[in-house]
């Protein structure tokens, strides 16, 4: 097969093709290996195999003008893993991982959403709920395209980065997010954003499920329940869904790596 071949598809899960054949041997990525240090163990990762699924970090959740502020509660534990992020993801894009951008994005007319989901932003049917304009600024709660669904801007989405939108506290409901990670050979996922209790906790069992290796970057994630939840939320990841780190143990790995090369 010395024919100059077209590329059908999405390295690595990608063919090479022209009129009359067809190479499906697939890619192989180059791996690049880090030493990572976690509260359990000592991981050995392939940052070629890796991606970091950023969650909810938006205005509805995390800005004063959102919806979570408009019920009352004080989103300012949500903004704490904004500063972390933004000295992690710089460095995350330099080393090649994708940075996933998971939002509550529903469709405006609400035609994939259960009374029992709807249930949860307006548990009395008077208030403002999915898709209600917000008194302050007018804007649908959760919906996509609008200033509700989009990241806080305080941090910064790159031309190269994914977004996806989710509908449920998981982001592998109805969604194209294992499609896209499975396009693109990704078996390590790394978790941040909000609330790490419910959306981020959700995703990352439901990754654990689908057989990801799941890491969870707690400085990087936060959540405005009360203590005992994140608690509950660490031990369990460390007890039955995988491992816990934080962005300083991936800055080092980092350093070590370059000082290897």
């Amino acid at each position: 097969m010395n024919r100059s071949l077209k590329i059908l598809g999405t390295p690595p899960n990608a063919w090479m093709v022209d009129d009359r054949t067809a190479d499906l041997t697939r890619p192989i990525l180059p791996p690049r290996s880090i030493v990572l240090e976690t509260e359990t163990k000592t991981l050995k990762l392939d940052l070629a195999k890796t991606a970091i699924l950023v969650i909810d970090m938006q205005n509805d959740f995390c800005h004063r003008d959102g919806w979570l502020s408009h019920i009352g509660v004080d989103v300012t534990p949500a903004r704490h893993p904004i500063d972390p992020l933004n000295k992690l993801l710089p460095q995350m894009r330099n080393v090649g991982v994708p940075i996933i951008w998971l939002n509550w994005g529903n469709r405006p007319d609400l035609l994939n959403i259960s009374a029992g989901l709807r249930h949860v932003y307006n548990p009395t049917g008077t208030g403002v709920g999915l898709a209600d304009p917000l008194p302050k600024n007018g804007a649908p709660v959760l919906t996509a395209s609008s200033w509700a669904a989009a990241v806080v801007d305080e941090l910064e989405i790159a031309p190269e980065d994914i977004r996806v939108d989710k509908y449920r506290m998981s982001g592998f409901w109805d969604t194209p997010l294992d499609s896209i990670l499975r396009n693109l050979g990704k078996t390590t996922l790394l978790f941040a954003g909000v609330n790490a209790d419910q959306c981020v906790m959700a995703t990352l069992q439901d990754a654990n499920f689908l057989g990801y290796d799941c890491i969870f970057v707690k400085d990087c994630s936060a959540t405005t329940s009360p203590d005992y939840c994140w608690l509950a939320t660490v031990y369990n990841i460390n007890q039955c869904f995988g491992f816990v780190t934080d962005s300083g143990c991936f800055l080092s790995a980092f350093d070590r790596a370059k000082t290897q090369s």
